[in-house]
């Protein structure tokens, strides 16, 4: 049994933390989070870069050269597909076999595998500007994908985290939001980050 722990996160901006500090971005805080408690952890490994649909990401995770054994591994990813306007059908076959493949990562554990589900950008002063669409729009289609990976997720027995009704608070409170006025702040992000180290804090206990 080794001591130190290793997460991967697998993603897009959300995950990256785009407009933030690099150790504002919710893996980092996490692993920070997991030191103060005392257990030893690796640098989050991640795999995510801003505008990732789901096929983008498998691409790259095709050609990395990740591990294939990780101890915990996130996945939150759909955003650019329903950004892109890409079907909810052509999304659920593809966001399968992501998971299917973090769970493989995880050393085949569905219990070390969490899922966080899609925020919501419709609330974001950004969301105005994109000619064609309405806020109300963007959030019917967001939870349209949520409700994909939600099922997914609970047909294969991974953790699930619902982080969509925190980002749309960003509405009211301005402080949630990055300087972009489009993506979540560090604040935002350490709530989800608190939520992922519940779970896996729990996990090692």
């Amino acid at each position: 049994m080794h001591s130190t722990h290793s997460l991967l996160c697998l993603g897009d901006s959300y995950t990256i933390g785009e407009s933030v500090l690099p150790r504002e971005n919710f893996p980092n805080q996490v692993i920070g989070m997991l030191r103060q408690s005392k257990y030893e952890f690796e640098d989050a490994e991640i795999i995510a870069k801003t505008g990732w649909t789901t096929d983008e990401l498998q691409d790259a995770i095709n050609v990395s050269q990740v591990k294939e054994a990780y101890d915990f591994v996130t996945l939150l990813i759909g955003v650019n597909n329903q950004y892109r306007g890409r079907s909810v059908e052509e999304y659920i076959p593809q966001f399968e076999s992501l998971l299917k493949q973090a769970i493989y990562f995880a050393n085949g554990n569905p219990d070390h595998v969490i899922v966080l589900s899609i925020p919501d950008w419709g609330i974001t002063p950004f969301a105005t500007s994109v000619p064609g669409t309405s806020r109300a729009q963007i959030s019917t289609e967001i939870d349209s994908f949520n409700r994909a990976n939600k099922r997914i997720a609970g047909s294969y027995k991974v953790n699930y985290i619902d982080i969509t009704p925190s980002t749309r608070e960003a509405f009211h409170d301005q402080s949630l939001l990055a300087p972009d006025g489009l993506h979540p702040s560090g604040k935002e992000y350490s709530i989800w980050a608190e939520k992922v180290y519940s779970i896996v804090k729990s996990r090692l206990n």
